[in-house]
């Protein structure tokens, strides 16, 4: 019972996450034509603490307890702190866009509380085992005790970015003392790059090694890893010049670089196909655009306007981050399953051509200073989203009508 509770709770956030992701998509078309005077920062609000990290703790919930052969220590977690940070991250977005303070303000109060509790509770589900050496790990993926053991060593690093990046998104819109004195980016990157991307890493080398049935080089998962975690410390310590920037641009592109290696060496080893492996091929593809743009702005080669800083939030939060999340849950609710009409995995493949099309064409458009092309991308974009969405919400009604 407690198990299905728990697993109910997961759900629920990230159908949170799927909301936002939609939400997010058709807010930056309504700024592309002119119907919102969507700023920077709403859209990345919407981006990263409404859509990522939603489903960042959704995932964690599912995921990190069994990692650490523990139990989720309070089944019921999920469902009460839901809500916390679904309306949070609502009172954050909208107050950014109406230029509300004391909307935004109570917004960021919440979100801060329902992360942090959120942590809270996976912090002492895996207490004792902090380091991960307990790792859950079969007899029949005994050979890959070496990859999980420095994957989930990594884990409780990428959640404490997760727990400092809520902080100082309160501190930021609260007035209290911050970790960094740049604002919300300094939030934005902490939770991000240090907690979502730091996330990726570590559980994409426990999940993808097995959705795929092979073994990434082991030297790529330690060169990854802590170049991953490293990096936007390093990122948020310099933002937004200087050689500690610098530095840490240099880290964060070696670790997408690597993890987008050790999943093209997956790829070519395996014999299985499914749809949602297109899906990380083309998130680890975003990633290294993304991470490109990012080195540019350290060292001086690119200059940080909007266009190009925009690009920059979509290509690694949609592409590397998004476009991740889309491919890895079409394997944990495969499209085939859903009860809605159409669900099927050509469906599937049609909303990561719209994703992945959209944000690249938007992309281009930015870099290029073409407004039409931004728009297209992002009305393209809306359609791979609503079709994400679909495809979900017909997986997770057949798993409620067999219950």
């Amino acid at each position: 019972m407690a198990a299905a509770t728990a697993s109910r709770g997961s759900r629920w956030f990230v159908a949170a996450g799927v909301a936002y992701l939609l939400a997010w998509q058709a807010a930056v078309l309504a700024a592309a034509v002119g119907w919102l005077a969507a700023a920077r920062t709403a859209l990345a609000l919407l981006g990263v603490h409404g859509f990522v990290v939603h489903v960042l703790l959704g995932k964690a919930y599912a995921l990190v307890p069994s990692y650490f052969d523990r139990a989720l220590a309070a089944p019921r977690a999920p469902l009460a702190t839901l809500p916390l940070t679904a309306v949070g991250a609502a009172g954050l977005a909208v107050g950014a866009v109406a230029d509300l303070d004391a909307l935004a303000a109570a917004g960021a109060a919440l979100w801060a509380a329902g992360v942090l509790a959120s942590l809270g509770v996976l912090a002492w589900t895996i207490r004792g085992n902090l380091a991960g050496a307990e790792t859950g790990t079969g007899e029949a993926n005994e050979h890959r005790e070496r990859v999980d053991r420095l994957a989930n060593a990594a884990m409780p690093v990428a959640l404490a970015y997760l727990a400092a990046g809520a902080y100082e998104t309160a501190a930021v819109a609260l007035g209290l003392p911050a970790l960094a004195g740049v604002g919300f980016p300094a939030a934005a990157h902490l939770v991000a790059a240090g907690g979502a991307l730091g996330l990726l890493f570590a559980v994409g080398f426990r999940l993808l090694p097995r959705f795929l049935v092979a073994a990434p080089p082991f030297w790529l998962v330690a060169v990854v890893l802590p170049a991953g975690l490293l990096g936007p410390a390093l990122l948020v310590a310099g933002f937004a010049s200087g050689p500690v920037f610098a530095a840490g641009a240099a880290l964060e592109a070696v670790a997408v670089a690597g993890f987008a290696a050790a999943y093209l060496v997956l790829s070519v080893r395996t014999d299985r196909d499914r749809v949602g492996f297109r899906g990380v091929l083309a998130a680890v593809l975003s990633g290294l655009a993304g991470v490109a743009l990012g080195v540019g702005f350290a060292f001086g080669h690119v200059a940080p306007t909007a266009g190009p800083v925009l690009a920059h939030l979509r290509l690694n939060v949609l592409g590397l981050l998004g476009l991740s999340v889309v491919g890895v849950t079409y394997q944990f609710y495969p499209p085939t399953v859903g009860v809605f009409p159409y669900s099927g995995d050509r469906a599937a493949l049609a909303s990561l051509v719209a994703l992945a099309a959209g944000l690249w064409t938007e992309a281009a458009g930015r870099l290029g200073g073409g407004d039409r092309l931004v728009a297209a991308g992002a009305a393209v974009g809306v359609l791979g989203a609503l079709a994400f969405a679909y495809l979900v919400a017909s997986a997770l009604r057949a798993r409620a009508a067999r219950r």
